[in-house]
């Protein structure tokens, strides 16, 4: 295992010379940190298997992460590992911890492989890390028995060797062919040629629309202004604090303010709806729909 980092290098060295623990003092430490909240034993303890976090986290560099940062998130899973152990299951801590530094790295490895999110299932992990593996022995097993396999008969094995759906398959292909790229990059070397977010479409509301939409609601003030014109003050006050504001208030409090029964402040609301549709039934179907 070599690492190219000089600091990287120094710890990794000052790790391998960390003390092997047998079995029994294992065992001890892991229950003097679970009762005891002993910080020195969980020290000892995970600087011990340290070199096995390291060991794992070099498996991983071809997935162009920089190993301190590989060995970074090594050291979380196994400090996981130490915090949820239980010495009491008669298994050793190196066994337990394997799976925890191995979650703890691949998370990182695909969080940070591509701004777009590769996946976060069991079955998306299995395929971000085997895929490449399986599809070149697949191919090696075609060439041995001189078939040629097309991508779609190819994205079918791997499906069904790893055991996942052909759409997580063709999906993962795509986000492993292609790296990230700025979309104010030029589309041609040209400095002055077009970026690429000039390409994308416009989704929002273009300006003839924009025009329009803020004439129908002018349009639709004015028509509502004059319909709640026609209403005496009550009726007025019922209908804004009923269906206006962004809080309506109830048939109750505003009885209570009015000295009216909850009934009569609802037959009070409906009669001022049925004067303001006879107003707006002539002038905008739109605006009368605001009314139910």
């Amino acid at each position: 295992m070599s690492f190219s980092d000089s600091s990287t290098s120094t710890f990794a060295r000052s790790v391998m010379k960390a003390e092997l623990l047998d079995a029994e003092t294992e065992l001890k430490l892991a229950y003097a940190w679970r009762d005891e909240r002993d910080t020195a034993a969980l020290h000892r303890l995970v600087t011990a298997y340290m070199r096995l976090a390291i060991s794992m986290a070099s498996k991983y560099r071809r997935y162009g992460a920089p190993m301190n940062d590989l060995i970074q998130e090594a050291g979380l899973g196994l400090m996981k590992a130490a915090d949820k152990f239980d010495p009491d299951r008669g298994v050793r801590f190196s066994t337990y911890a394997v799976w925890w530094i191995k979650a703890s790295i691949q998370d990182y490895v695909m969080r940070n492989w591509s701004m777009v999110r590769t996946g976060s299932t069991s079955s998306q992990k299995s395929l971000f890390f085997n895929m490449r593996r399986v599809q070149a022995r697949l191919e090696r097993e075609a060439i041995s028995r001189g078939e040629t396999l097309d991508t779609h008969q190819l994205q079918q094995m791997i499906a069904t060797e790893v055991g996942v759906p052909l759409r997580d398959v063709e999906m993962m292909a795509g986000r492993l062919s292609g790296s990230d790229f700025s979309l104010n990059a030029t589309q041609s070397s040209d400095d002055e040629g077009r970026e690429w977010i000039e390409t994308l479409e416009d989704d929002g509301m273009h300006a003839e629309e924009q025009v329009s939409e803020d004439h129908d609601r002018r349009a639709l003030r004015n028509w509502l202004a004059g319909a709640m014109s026609e209403l005496n003050d009550r009726e007025r006050l019922i209908v804004r604090e009923r269906k206006l504001r962004e809080d309506p208030r109830t048939l109750e409090s505003l009885g209570t303010e009015l000295g009216l029964s909850k009934e009569r402040v609802r037959q009070l609301e409906a009669a001022a709806f049925t004067k303001m549709r006879k107003s707006l039934q002539a002038k905008s179907f739109e605006a009368e729909a605001l009314l139910h």
